[in-house]
């Protein structure tokens, strides 16, 4: 075969810019722009799409389906060609490639990237002459850019301003320092910083600065307690987050009856007083129960009880502190005492008066009540003794003899 007439059976040959590749994201991709550049410029409006199909592409440019595919995808992601989805759907594709992102993408390549800067013109087939132009060459080279971001942020010029000092209400620094000081106790007291006290105080500062209220600059000046002017007094407390002895007492004998170790129960029966929704329920339930007790109490002392019973939380008990523990732990045995050193005499021991209630061996037990209650004679003694001696604890449900239950 001659070679004229080979090469005239090879058909058009296609332009290929390997530069492009880079801009387009592959060989494929930019084959594939370039011929959809061509078919555009031969349309009698430039805005209108082309109308094609894979059959055509692939006669046109040699691209298999598969490579057609991986070429669109490859201009979509990068913004240069759109697509519309036939509907229903055909073989026909509707492809439109964008001139306009296309120059912006070709300058900021060769503006990141002197060395490759050229002036040259596309082919007059695809009727879009670009003329490449750099842009005024950045003042240091070496800095990298991002080829699908543009050029680096610059930096900007941030004011500082030497010996800052924070604005505010206080009239001197020493006056803000001392605040700062009591902000910080305060918070390791109540454990609102979490760890790190100072980031809250600073929070609270911050905050009066940008022309904030602080209750807590109010109480500084005035000389009160941080936190104090905000404290509320609840129905169910004798002073401000201190709840009733005997209803604190009853929640806490609630979850020992449940189980909970002693320590357990005074955490938790506190936590629940702190919650103003649920101590307040918890409230109105405790007034329905002495309410209901206030009544047996008067009908039995009407009978001639002449000690009506009250659960053992109504009874008047010494308040624990740290002291009082220190002192029966010191008199019992000195190294118990947590807070005693070796130079700190061991305090004298209480003298404890002797206690009229019965010992825990005297006290019966359920098991000898219940079956002296079951009998007729003893049912009515058994009443008379528990009503009688309501430190016990026991009571009397459906003809059961249980301990007396909170709640």
């Amino acid at each position: 075969m001659q070679i004229g007439l080979f090469l005239g059976n090879l058909g058009n040959p296609v332009i290929y810019y390997p530069k492009l590749a880079k801009i387009t994201g592959g060989v494929t991709a930019s084959i594939f722009l370039c011929q959809l550049f061509q078919w555009q410029s031969q349309l009698a409006n430039s805005e209108n799409w082309v109308q094609t199909n894979t059959a055509e592409i692939e006669k046109a440019t040699g691209l298999n389906s598969e490579e057609q595919e991986l070429a669109r995808q490859q201009l979509k992601g990068r913004f240069l060609l759109k697509e519309k989805l036939p509907n229903p759907p055909a073989e026909t594709l509707e492809l439109w490639a964008d001139i306009d992102a296309f120059e912006e993408k070709i300058n900021k390549y060769f503006t990141a990237n002197p060395d490759h800067i050229i002036t040259q013109t596309l082919p007059k087939s695809l009727n879009y002459p670009v003329e490449i132009v750099a842009d005024n060459p950045p003042s240091n080279p070496s800095i990298k850019t991002d080829n699908f971001f543009g050029k680096p942020r610059p930096k900007i010029a941030v004011a500082v301003t030497p010996n800052y000092r924070f604005s505010g209400p206080w009239n001197s620094q020493e006056q803000l320092h001392n605040f700062q000081r009591a902000l910080e106790a305060y918070a390791q007291e109540r454990n609102l910083g979490f760890g790190n006290p100072s980031g809250w105080a600073f929070k609270v500062i911050d905050s009066i600065t940008k022309g904030l209220a602080s209750t807590f600059w109010d109480e500084f000046i005035a000389g009160i307690p941080l936190g104090e002017s905000q404290k509320v007094k609840r129905d169910w407390e004798i002073a401000p987050e201190v709840p009733y002895p005997a209803f604190e007492e009853e929640r806490i004998q609630y979850y020992v009856h449940k189980g909970e170790p002693l320590e357990a129960a005074v955490s938790r029966a506190r936590a629940d007083l702190r919650n103003p929704v649920l101590g307040k329920d918890l409230w109105e339930g405790f007034l329905r129960k002495c309410d209901r007790l206030a009544d047996d109490a008067l009908k039995a002392k009407n009978q001639g009880v002449s000690t009506p019973y009250l659960p053992s939380s109504f009874n008047e008990k010494p308040q624990i502190t740290k002291d009082s523990v220190m002192r029966k732990l010191g008199a019992i045995a000195p190294q118990f005492a947590l807070n005693q050193s070796t130079s700190e005499p061991i305090p004298e021991p209480p003298q404890i008066e002797q206690a009229a209630s019965p010992t825990p061996a005297e006290i019966p037990s359920i098991s000898s009540l219940q079956k002296a209650y079951n009998t007729p004679l003893g049912r009515s003694i058994i009443e008379t003794q528990i009503a009688a001696n309501p430190d016990w604890g026991y009571e009397i449900v459906d003809d059961e003899i249980v301990e007396s239950i909170p709640f």
